[in-house]
């Protein structure tokens, strides 16, 4: 019995101390990147992928493609198709119904001014002695899926965003931002605000000190390949296109030191100006050593140039043509450092589009498709004479912005008018104009006689403290603006971008069914395991899940 007894306290023991031990164990790590690349490129069309495939390298946009999750029918889901208003949207599942980014600019009718989307009076340069740096996020109105990474991982992670661009640096990085730096071009440094910091980094210090943009506007822009090789795009020498500042004709090659100087404004069209986006990029890996924490980091990266370089020559042009093969080794270069650096397969990246582009208006009229060009100043002027006839005497425009008429509301409540009476007088003479396929009450919208699909898309753009009155509808195939090519329309040719997964979490494949710009921030939070920021409406793309 005592051997017994002694037995059992043993085996008593010896249980109690295997529970304790594996109640004692560290449970299993939920499983996450190290680090999120989050590239925007400004300006890319969605048929980009395919128009030059034969040109480019395996280890770029091929490499993304092939190994990749491509979502092919991927749109915005609003109609003013702009630059800020699309990296907002990307990085918020939201629209600027919600988000409050209308525009790149817009009026503020309490301050009785214009509005530039990420100006910021309260904040101080950064880096330069000039206003450059008097920006901040403060006017974005919800979260991004950045901030919502920061807050998730109790803010240990880093979020850093850089660009050419202010608001392509500013507005994906997030209101929680550890950094964001932009190109001054009148200095040619990196800078930023002190709405993240009060001095720049060494580093930024130390890439600023290298003199990169003057190196560079030392070398011509020649064509990456043979010129007669570039068949996917038109002559080189198109009546239409645009020159760069001093060039005599818009033809390779560029002799930008010739032509530019010291001035730096003209590097960021070129492709010098992805060159020093992809290299500020890689500091900002190496030397906040991202990727190398206990928590997720996020870097978002925006090129600015294939947005600029597109206005001035097209999409059709060589010039954007050899951009994009560049962008591609920028790209693949990009992808290669992330493997040594981080790791393949530690890494989730996506790339997208802040709006996509409408092919020169010239162009399609030489081929006997529908197109024109507006002129927004006649037509505006138009609209005031037949608001002076009908009203009589009365400042009843502020201003035109974003396809949008701003009424002077004052002027209004004087004559005791309603915006409906307004818009029936413009309405009916602006349908006189071609190009002009109808005019909305942007008060209005639910009653509005118009397509269902068209609707969505302007209900969906419409703030109602930062947009205006009364809404312009084109044609397809019609444009504003002095630029040889430009963006901002409802149709497929400005809201067909690309959408692409790749890396930690993702296999490949690709999905034909429509997706919208807001479902990119649900479904990186499902990858990420984190909330949706504040004003999402997207959904997760559930076919980037399947494993």
């Amino acid at each position: 019995m005592h051997y017994l007894k002694l037995s059992l306290a043993i085996l008593c023991t010896t249980t109690l101390f295997a529970q304790t031990k594996k109640s004692t164990s560290s449970p299993e790590k939920l499983a996450r990147p190290k680090l999120v690349v989050g590239v925007v490129v400004d300006q890319m069309r969605y048929d980009y992928w395919y128009r030059y495939f034969d040109k480019y390298s395996e280890g770029g946009f091929k490499r993304l493609l092939r190994e990749g999750f491509n979502c092919r029918n991927h749109h915005y889901h609003y109609a003013l198709t702009v630059t800020a208003a699309g990296h907002a949207s990307v990085y918020t599942g939201s629209t600027p119904a919600i988000h409050g980014i209308v525009g790149n600019d817009w009026y503020d009718q309490k301050l009785g001014k214009g509005m530039y989307c990420v100006a910021d009076s309260t904040v101080q340069s950064v880096g330069t002695s000039n206003s450059a740096g008097k920006m901040s996020p403060k006017n974005l109105l919800v979260s991004t899926i950045t901030d919502q990474l920061r807050i998730g991982n109790n803010f240990q992670g880093k979020t850093i965003g850089v660009a050419i661009k202010y608001r392509g640096a500013i507005l994906p990085a997030g209101h929680t931002a550890n950094g964001a730096y932009w190109f001054d071009s009148r200095t040619g440094n990196w800078i930023t605000s002190t709405f993240y910091m009060n001095d720049l980094p060494q580093w930024v210090k130390d890439y600023n000190a290298r003199k990169r943009p003057s190196e560079l506007m030392k070398q011509n822009w020649n064509t990456l390949l043979p010129i007669e090789q570039y068949t996917e795009s038109t002559a080189d020498d198109k009546p239409y296109e645009a020159k760069i500042a001093g060039a005599k004709k818009s033809v390779f090659p560029y002799d930008l030191a010739g032509i530019a100087g010291d001035a730096y404004g003209i590097l960021a069209s070129t492709p010098h100006g992805n060159t020093i986006t992809k290299e500020i990029a890689l500091e900002a890996i190496k030397n906040e050593n991202l990727g190398k924490g206990t928590a997720t980091d996020f870097l978002a990266i925006s090129f600015s140039t294939p947005d600029y370089v597109g206005h001035a020559f097209g999409p059709n042009s060589v010039e954007e043509q050899d951009i994009y093969l560049r962008l591609d080794r920028d790209i693949a270069e990009i992808l290669t450092s992330l493997d040594k650096q981080v790791g393949k397969g530690n890494y989730l990246f996506f790339i997208s589009a802040d709006h996509a582009v409408m092919d020169v208006v010239e162009l399609w009229k030489q081929n006997r498709l529908p197109a024109g060009r507006l002129n927004i100043g006649q037509i505006v002027a138009a609209a005031k004479a037949a608001l002076k006839e009908k009203f009589g005497e009365g400042d009843f425009i502020t201003i035109s912005e974003n396809y949008q008429i701003y009424l002077n509301h004052a002027t209004l409540e004087a004559k005791k008018l309603e915006v409906a009476d307004v818009c029936k007088v413009i309405r009916k003479r602006l349908l006189d104009f071609d190009g002009i396929a109808d005019v909305l009450n942007l008060h209005d919208l639910g009653n509005a006689n118009i397509n269902e699909y068209l609707l969505t898309l302007y209900k969906n753009g419409t703030h109602v403290k930062r947009s205006g009155d009364i809404q312009m509808v084109i044609e397809p195939g019609w444009m504003s603006g002095s630029s040889t090519a430009t963006h901002g329309a409802p149709y497929n040719y400005d809201t067909h971008i690309p959408l692409l997964f790749y890396g930690w979490g993702i296999k490949p494949g690709e999905t034909f069914g429509r997706t919208s710009v807001a479902d990119t921030a649900p479904t990186l939070a499902a990858l990420l395991k984190i909330l949706e920021p504040s004003g999402n409406i997207g959904k997760v793309i559930e076919d980037v899940m399947k494993k």
